[in-house]
């Protein structure tokens, strides 16, 4: 089993590890400091430290337990990064003196690149704009609901991430902006990668307190957006989080009967239930819902079906995203055209509600939406 990540530490978990391993308290602090503020995982590189306490520091905490398999740019900017998860330590990286430190990295093939079972990999995003930075992240590996119109549960699901390792994809992300400028830093994160987040809503609330912590990546809570496909209970257990987060519906369709051929989960809770827990969200925490739907040609986006979602709308305080459909290889649904989008959009507005399309990011490296999936390629 790996070691604990420092992505998943606070400093009070932090400060409990040093106890146990005889190593000064205060070393949480320091070490917290040069992974979040100046980007530094490598503890031989932690200045201010004591060689001993690097030493043992490398021996018993994993400080980057992804292993990065690809890396792609889209045309717009959008970049995507393939993660492999290993589950055992190496000693590999010879850190002077002759001391090996133990870090995550499986064998190699041929051609250099890590082998590691796409069982074990996910996909995150970074979708730069002028005003914002946002990260998209995965919450599980694979996704058990199996929409019809995404490609992340094809294989369905083959475990939850961890705190941590929800953690490190915000702050590998993070990294590429500081790559770039010394002042990049991600702005916004958004779960709407692979898996159902509040089916991991404990790793998931978790790693949302460490992005938001002023000692950790410092997004602010009201920028962190949880999307779900609807489960009322967990909704309701949501609206007691202490963090002002903003939650989305992937509600997709405006009836049971049509919601119910594309989300096999939808089995299980109607709209009425859905919207409900909804409201309660709203009138626990006074955010405003966003509901996510998904426009497929010719099957979702008529006229009748905009008039339908827009009683939706007003049952409660939301605002509506449309999301035109991304292709995803072996999926036989088409991407509706634009001037469908528009009257779609038109008639939500005319019946004043609230309405964005959604701009299709990184659609030439399949990182829009529903296209994140497990994927094997070389690293550019």
């Amino acid at each position: 089993m790996p070691q604990p990540s420092v992505f998943d530490m606070t400093p009070e978990t932090f400060a409990a590890i040093c106890e146990a391993n005889d190593l000064p308290k205060f070393l949480g602090k320091q070490v917290l400091d040069w992974v979040y503020a100046k980007g530094v995982t490598d503890p031989q590189a932690m200045s201010n430290l004591s060689k001993a306490n690097r030493e043992k520091l490398a021996e018993v905490i994993d400080f980057e337990q992804g292993v990065l398999l690809a890396e792609q740019v889209a045309t717009d900017g959008t970049r995507k990064l393939l993660l492999g998860w290993p589950d055992g330590r190496t000693p590999v990286r010879d850190a002077g003196a002759g001391i090996a430190l133990p870090i995550a990295l499986p064998i190699a093939n041929a051609e250099g690149v890590p082998e590691i079972p796409t069982s074990r990999q996910t996909e995150c995003v970074m979708i730069p704009n002028p005003e914002r930075r946002t990260a998209c992240v995965s919450s599980q590996i694979g996704c058990p609901v199996g929409c019809a119109f995404c490609a992340s549960g094809i294989g369905g699901l083959d475990g939850n991430l961890t705190t941590g390792r929800i953690v490190e994809q915000v702050w590998r992300l993070g990294q590429i902006e500081r790559s770039e400028s010394p002042e990049g830093r991600v702005s916004h994160v958004v779960f709407m990668g692979m898996g159902e987040p509040l089916a991991n809503l404990g790793n998931v609330t978790d790693a949302i307190r460490i992005i938001n912590a002023p000692w950790g990546l410092g997004v602010s809570a009201r920028r962190i957006t949880i999307s779900t496909v609807g489960l009322p209970a967990a909704i309701r257990k949501l609206c007691d989080f202490e963090l002002p987060v903003t939650l989305a519906l992937s509600l997709h369709a405006p009836n049971d009967d049509l919601r119910r051929t594309i989300i096999p989960w939808a089995e299980y809770s109607t709209v009425t239930e859905l919207l409900d827990a909804c409201d309660e969200w709203f009138q626990k925490t006074g955010r405003e819902i966003t509901l996510e739907y998904i426009l497929l040609g010719g099957f979702n986006d008529q006229p009748e079906h905009a008039k339908e979602l827009a009683g939706l709308a007003k049952r409660l305080r939301a605002n509506v995203n449309l999301i035109r459909f991304n292709e995803v290889k072996g999926i036989t649904f088409s991407r509706p055209a634009t001037d469908d989008v528009l009257h779609f959009q038109k008639i939500l507005r005319d019946r004043n509600v609230n309405t964005h399309i959604r701009a299709s990011r990184g659609r030439d490296i399949a990182a829009a939406c529903g296209q994140l999936r497990h994927e094997k390629r070389t690293v550019s």
